[in-house]
């Protein structure tokens, strides 16, 4: 039998509604698999328990009297820490920050409580969410599932490892430049980054998104459904739209996919990656679709550009902590934002208008494609003690060549496990579309999904 805390959302809500099964079994699974997991993988940083179990309670008397709440009622979800709840501090992965509780839930979490969902705790992330990885000078180290030795990627790091562990079956991240893509690839899990402006984010920022991080299509859709829309405390949504997030069937005859094998920027891809998006590019042309070779689209003075900004932009902030909380920012991040000092209002300027030429590039390479194809990350994966792929403060972004263009461009896009490494690691095959076609590319993910050789097992702990 499939372990409780493994069971999709999609399959647990058809088991609420004929009562086969209760919340409460559920959530006490999921717990049980949190205890069992979590002194090693450190994916979360707060665990709900009793109100966890609370809301199992009566969300099974709500099934019982045919009165579900909403479209995810009794199913656990977890929220990366940077996403506020009311009454939890968001540490922002840092040692720097002073722990203040939030007055209010953010949207997300509002909608979620509102749909049924039941909070079962926050997962970890680095410091100021800067790195693709789960090292923090707040949180403990995160781990991989696949392998407690490797990263589990970030900057959403616990997320990634939670869904991968299966601490239930629904995960929220956010992704500035790939951080729901990346750990997701690495963790052999779906992560989404909508379009700008899809889910609302409290506060907004450019390129920011908040996405879900799954085991299935069909429950990123599921969870899509509940937290798209606008809020006026994000003025950068998009209007209310009509979307069928359900409908996940797609035809794939001559539908045009760009092959993309080298993102022109940052770090080599391994081999072992590019000839994983190839394999992927033969089977959808062997369903019909007509794939075609996409030339890289980004310039190195791009992702250059974009380092000055994010290094200024975390600067402006660091300047005004006093000395005792600067000394508690991560050594390897203090010094990558320490190297914005002295950069001058025309070097800003320039970084900035790099993010603006990085989507202009980026859109008018993918118009030529419905879709685009391509790895998520250069690389496999890289030991968990590791800041970054590089380990080098230099080359601290150079691993976000395939994913960040999509965030500047306000594109969807979304990883998905596209194979295996010989050593057993998930390699992330990365699929986008055009600003707003969102439930297309969760319809090619879905193809995918049927389409792919048959999935390893989900790790288990001294498996």
């Amino acid at each position: 039998m499939t372990d409780l805390a493994d069971l999709s959302a999609t399959d647990l809500l058809a088991a609420y509604k004929t009562r086969s099964l209760s919340p409460v079994d559920v959530v006490s699974a999921v717990l049980d698999r949190v205890g069992v997991w979590d002194k090693t993988l450190n994916a979360l940083w707060t665990v709900e328990t009793e109100a966890a179990l609370a809301a199992a309670r009566a969300s099974e008397k709500r099934w019982a009297e045919g009165h579900p709440v909403g479209a995810l009622d009794g199913v656990t979800v977890t929220l990366k820490e940077n996403i506020a709840t009311k009454g939890t501090a968001t540490p922002m992965g840092t040692a720097a920050t002073e722990l203040v509780a939030a007055t209010q839930d953010s949207p997300v979490a509002a909608r979620l409580r509102e749909a049924g969902a039941i909070l079962l705790g926050k997962t970890t992330m680095p410091d100021y969410g800067m790195l693709p990885s789960g090292l923090s000078s707040f949180h403990r180290l995160a781990r991989n599932p696949w392998n407690t030795r490797c990263n589990p990627g970030g900057s959403s790091a616990g997320a990634g490892a939670a869904a991968a562990a299966g601490y239930g079956p629904l995960h929220l991240g956010t992704d500035i430049g790939g951080s729901v893509r990346l750990p997701a690839g690495w963790c052999g899990v779906a992560g989404f980054k909508p379009s700008f402006g899809r889910v609302p984010v409290d506060p907004p920022y450019l390129g920011r998104a908040i996405g879900p991080i799954t085991r299935t299509v069909a429950d990123m859709a599921l969870l899509m459904g509940v937290l798209s829309g606008p809020d006026p405390r994000d003025y950068t949504s998009l209007p209310a739209a009509d979307i069928d997030w359900h409908d996940l069937e797609m035809d794939l005859s001559g539908l045009r996919i760009g092959l993309l094998r080298h993102p022109g920027i940052g770090m080599e891809p391994e081999p072992a990656m590019v000839r994983a998006a190839e394999a992927a590019a033969r089977l959808f042309a062997a369903h019909g679709a007509v794939v075609e070779d996409m030339k890289p689209f980004m310039a190195p003075e791009m992702l250059h550009g974009l380092d000055q900004f994010w290094r200024t932009r975390s600067w402006s902030d660091y300047v005004r902590l006093p000395p005792e909380r600067k000394a508690r920012v991560l050594p390897f991040i203090r010094e990558w934002i320490e190297a914005a000092e002295g950069m001058s209002g025309l070097d800003v300027y320039r970084g900035t208008a790099r993010m603006f030429e990085i989507s202009a590039a980026s859109n008018h390479a993918c118009n030529a494609f419905d879709y685009v194809i391509s790895p998520t990350s250069p690389v496999a994966g890289f030991p968990a003690e590791w800041p970054c792929p590089t380990n080098d403060v230099a080359l601290a972004i150079d691993h976000i060549g395939f994913t960040v263009a999509f965030n500047m461009s306000e594109q969807p896009a979304i990883s998905v496990n596209g194979g295996y490494t010989d050593s057993g690691m998930p390699i992330g095959l990365q699929i986008a579309g055009r600003r707003f076609d969102d439930v297309g590319v969760l319809r090619m993910a879905r193809a995918w999904e049927r389409m792919r050789p048959e999935q390893r097992a989900w790790p288990r702990l001294g498996r």
